[in-house]
């Protein structure tokens, strides 16, 4: 069985919110949450931006369901031992529930370090010393490290759970995703073309393998953009207004401050939206798009509805949608 998960999107609402969001959503059959670790919003306009790391803890109190981080960067806000820190604490509270979901940033968050904002490719550099730091810590061992941006002083974890939390990285590039299947738990990514999928998802296989896995037992996870309401005015009203930076088909990593989505947001218009946020009132056209998904071998689909109508949409998706996805083709 696969599973229908739901983001939990801290640019939009406060935690408490959030929290009172993930329990119905568990209600309704979403059986994990995939949290956002932001310290700004994409625009003003969404308003919010908790602690994702203080939020996790109470999360695994109020529900059952697995959770993890959607994305985190390591090595600009956060050192990567503290990452590691916080993770086995979640997982040695919540066993068997928590994962972590690793990415390689965007200025929007990291830039606040005051520290310069690396190229795309020293991004990924970062990341991977950061996934090596993290996974030495998870042994228990004392460990120190000098990489060429990440350094590591003799560390310990003493708060450690039975078995280490899978790690899960975003990626959108077949040269990480092909390091992802070598030397992580399981893959992360967003809607794109078929093309794109099967071709990440290939690379993917192929790291799995070399590294002796099995890549069918893999966790291959999606993030999906809806904007669902009871009309086609509404939703595409939400899409336009509450998550702008879905219709902004430019690579956004190197945009520092929300006021500059702002201003860019005065340009989007619904038509941007195509292809890349399901707008919809029709349950049966969202189940449809999640299906695709699935039929293309991701066993784990994470849904954001972009408008501010969460309620009503874990209701109609726990009524009409969850119960008609067909997971046979996962995996």
């Amino acid at each position: 069985m696969g599973t229908l998960g739901y983001a939990a999107m801290f640019e939009q609402f406060t935690p408490s919110d959030l929290l009172r969001f993930c329990e119905q959503a568990e209600d309704q059959g979403f059986t994990s949450v995939m949290a956002s670790d932001h310290f700004h919003p994409w625009t003003p306009q969404q308003g919010q931006s908790g602690f994702v790391w203080a939020w996790m803890g109470a999360l695994g109190e109020r529900t059952k369901q697995r959770f993890g981080t959607g994305v985190t960067p390591p090595g600009y806000r956060y050192h990567p031992a503290i990452i590691a820190q916080a993770s086995a604490t979640l997982e040695a509270m919540y066993p068997g529930r928590f994962y972590l979901g690793l990415g390689a940033g965007e200025a929007l968050n990291e830039h606040i370090i005051g520290e310069y904002w690396p190229e795309p490719p020293v991004r990924l550099e970062r990341l991977m010393e950061s996934i090596e730091v993290i996974q030495k810590l998870f042994t228990g061992k004392v460990t120190k490290y000098s990489g060429k941006h990440i350094k590591l002083e003799s560390a310990r974890l003493y708060t450690l759970p039975e078995n280490p939390p899978p790690i899960y990285v975003a990626t959108s590039g077949p040269i990480m995703s092909e390091r992802t299947g070598k030397l992580c738990d399981g893959i992360i990514t967003v809607g794109a073309a078929d093309e794109k999928i099967k071709t990440l998802m290939g690379r993917f296989e192929k790291g799995a393998r070399e590294a002796g896995k099995e890549p069918a037992t893999m966790p291959r996870m999606i993030q999906l953009h809806v904007s669902w309401a009871p009309t086609q005015a509404e939703a595409e009203e939400n899409a336009v207004k509450e998550w702008p930076n879905g219709g902004m088909p430019f690579p956004k990593g190197d945009i520092r401050n929300p006021e500059d989505f702002e201003a860019m947001a005065k340009f989007v218009r619904i038509e941007n939206f195509k292809n890349r946020v399901l707008t919809s009132p029709d349950l049966g056209e969202h189940t449809a798009h999640i299906q695709h998904f699935i039929d293309l071998g991701f066993n784990e689909v994470y849904v954001h509805n972009v408008g501010r109508n969460q309620e009503e949409f874990i209701a109609a998706y726990g009524r009409e949608v969850a119960p008609n996805l067909r997971w046979d083709a996962a995996g």
